[in-house]
């Protein structure tokens, strides 16, 4: 077979990557050396967009700077829970989610939310608790490093499928190489606060988050995994 068609060597280590990705939400504090996220971003950065406009801009935030925005961020959200008229002032650049939810997408998103909080013997109607979970979310889930991902607003709808390429890519070359992600929408309601304290210029928009660093394997959390629809279900053949 011709160089250009031949397949990857190890197919089976590409597979891996795919299959054993999933949303992790209890980290270790371990620090991820800034040598492995250069490189996990440059294999990322190989993703394709729409006329190689590359529209990705990615902010890490280690250390100091990483606690910083938990800090500010677990303050604006301890805010809302005690005043809840000010979440108006919190608003997201783009919708990430429907504003009405239909099936069968509503029953899959009830299962997800059900299932999380069953296994942590979280019930309906224990509040505290659920906020308690919800607030990892703005504490990283005890991750070491945040990727900040943000979009010049210039560009269109179609930058946001360029930009999920590439954030898939930063979670497969992640999970190659042992590490765990959780891409986190959490943020994107409060990003007066995260494109400050980033540095972002005026014409970038927040698109999302991520957490990212090593699996705490003791957690009960991390042995949740998420079902997928069988191929049948989502694909048709024609021809």
């Amino acid at each position: 077979m011709d160089q250009l068609n031949a397949p990857i060597a190890d197919p089976g280590s590409v597979d891996a990557a795919i299959e054993n990705r999933y949303s992790v939400r209890a980290f270790l504090p371990t620090p991820v050396p800034r040598e492995l996220l250069t490189h996990i971003l440059r294999v990322a950065s190989r993703a394709p967009s729409g006329t190689n406009a590359q529209p990705w801009r990615v902010y890490v935030l280690q250390g100091d700077r990483r606690d910083e925005l938990v800090r500010q961020m677990s303050a604006a959200h301890d805010e809302i829970r005690d005043h809840p008229e000010r979440a108006d002032k919190y608003r997201e650049a783009y919708d990430y989610y429907p504003r009405q939810w239909v099936e069968p997408y509503l029953s899959r998103r009830r299962h997800n939310g059900w299932s999380l909080y069953g296994l942590l013997g979280i019930q309906k109607g224990d509040t505290d608790k659920m906020y308690a979970q919800h607030h990892q979310n703005y504490r990283l889930f005890g991750a070491p490093v945040a990727l900040m991902f943000t979009l010049d607003r210039a560009m269109g709808q179609g930058s946001l499928v360029d930009y999920g390429m590439f954030i898939q890519n930063i979670m497969l070359a992640a999970r190659a190489r042992g590490l765990h992600t959780c891409a986190q929408g959490a943020w994107n309601p409060f990003s007066s606060i995260v494109l400050p304290l980033i540095g972002a210029g005026p014409n970038e928009m927040l698109v999302c988050g991520m957490a990212l660093g090593w699996a705490d394997p003791a957690a009960l959390i991390n042995t949740y995994s998420t079902p997928r629809e069988p191929v049948e279900g989502f694909t048709r053949w024609l021809g």
